[in-house]
């Protein structure tokens, strides 16, 4: 197991960036997340303009998360018995065909919602060996640093790609802008491919895959520590995502159609923000403390979607939801401290697996929803059950004790 000091000695971002393995591997993440930013806004767009239905917007904004609940319970074991960049350059150049697929216009919105989930599903492996390989990169906190790092990229390739996503859309039309997730892809894979060392898969088991995946998952369920972290990792936000589900319904709702690539973009900004901020600016120590507290940012803001605030309001309380994210770069030693080293891979697939399979489900959840009641009210319920979950983990969130 991982043994790390109580409290590591605060790093800094030049420190994390200096590492020039780290650097490619971020690169090839923001690339990544370029490309499923445009690709997911795009098929948003084309199924809510062709259906005009908020359930099917929903799932469209999440077709490419749902596979993670397949992918996460019979293919992680590979996250740990094949070598790391093999996987991500793998399913960079299977993100570039789908991609290619769906900006050819062929196919109906049903079919290309079922081409996204199909081909998501090996997703989860590319993640988890992705996040398996950061702490083997980097150490202490600048491994909580690096965490931040990539979490920021999410918030911030996110505002770039929503702000020129929109852009590129209203020029190109949305099958033209997915041939900018095409070219992405390509990127990526080209980078790593050239750039990123070789590294031998962790695990040592052979067999069935499908076995030891749910053998590895439920071993690290039952450890209490495991199984209480990844909690505390998956339903406060998730819970949140639900609102995220309805936002192209609410800016509608509120007479303002083009606002909702902003309520997007002020979610991923503010993201990028609170872990600017808390990754920096805050001791490992306090970040930990700290956990509880930025955790109920999350939900909190919502609250005020019930009075249906405008576009810009409405942009600055899900910011300030954006920025509640942060909490988790309190958990972050501690998990990885939880896991088995030999298992990592699996353990942080698991935990993604987690996340973006209770994001899917509640986003659609958010959109069903949207179906028979006013957006706004959605937005509301979606914060008021983060808060209550936040509240049932506290024990959790608080800081450990010495």
């Amino acid at each position: 197991m991982t043994t790390l000091q109580a409290a590591p000695a605060t790093a800094t971002y030049r420190e994390v960036f200096a590492v020039r393995q780290f650097r490619v591997l971020f690169t090839g993440y923001t690339l990544f997340l370029g490309g499923e930013t445009v690709k997911m806004l795009a098929l948003s767009v084309t199924v809510y303009a062709g259906t005009g239905s908020p359930l099917l917007a929903a799932l469209a904004y999440v077709a490419g998360f749902l596979p993670y609940a397949l992918g996460g319970t019979l293919l992680l074991a590979y996250a740990d018995r094949w070598p790391p960049r093999a996987v991500m350059v793998g399913y960079d150049l299977v993100r570039a065909a789908v991609a290619a697929v769906l900006a050819a216009g062929l196919l109906s919105p049903t079919a290309m919602l079922m081409l996204v989930f199909v081909t998501g599903i090996p997703s989860a492996v590319a993640s988890a060996a992705r996040s398996a390989l950061l702490p083997e990169l980097l150490d202490g906190d600048r491994y909580v640093l690096g965490r931040a790092v990539f979490s920021m990229a999410a918030g911030g390739t996110q505002v770039l790609g929503f702000a020129v996503g929109g852009i590129l859309i209203a020029a190109l039309g949305p099958y033209g802008a997915l041939w900018i997730t095409v070219a992405s892809c390509l990127l990526s894979a080209a980078l790593l491919r050239l750039r990123l060392a070789e590294r031998p898969g962790r695990g040592t088991a052979a067999g069935y895959a499908v076995r030891e995946t749910w053998r590895v998952n439920r071993e690290l369920l039952r450890r209490p520590a495991v199984r209480s972290l990844l909690l505390a990792q998956w339903l406060p936000p998730a819970l949140v995502v639900g609102a995220e589900g309805v936002l192209v319904p609410y800016a509608v709702q509120i007479g303002v159609p083009d606002a909702a690539g902003l309520l997007f973009t002020a979610v991923a900004l503010g993201m990028l923000t609170g872990d600017l901020v808390i990754g920096r600016l805050v001791t490992p120590e306090r970040r930990e403390r700290l956990a509880g507290p930025l955790a109920l940012l999350l939900g909190a803001p919502l609250l005020g979607f019930v009075l249906s605030p405008g576009p810009v309001a409405a942009a600055l309380l899900l910011a300030v939801s954006g920025s509640g994210v942060a909490y988790q770069l309190g958990l972050a030693r501690r998990f990885l401290k939880a896991v088995p080293e030999a298992n990592r891979g699996q353990a942080f697939g698991l935990a993604l697996t987690g996340t973006m399979t209770l994001q899917g489900l509640f986003a659609a959840g958010g959109g069903a929803l949207g179906e028979v009641s006013a957006p706004g009210l959605v937005v509301g319920a979606a914060g008021a059950a983060s808060l209550l979950a936040v509240w049932g983990l506290w024990r959790v969130l608080a800081p450990p004790r010495a």
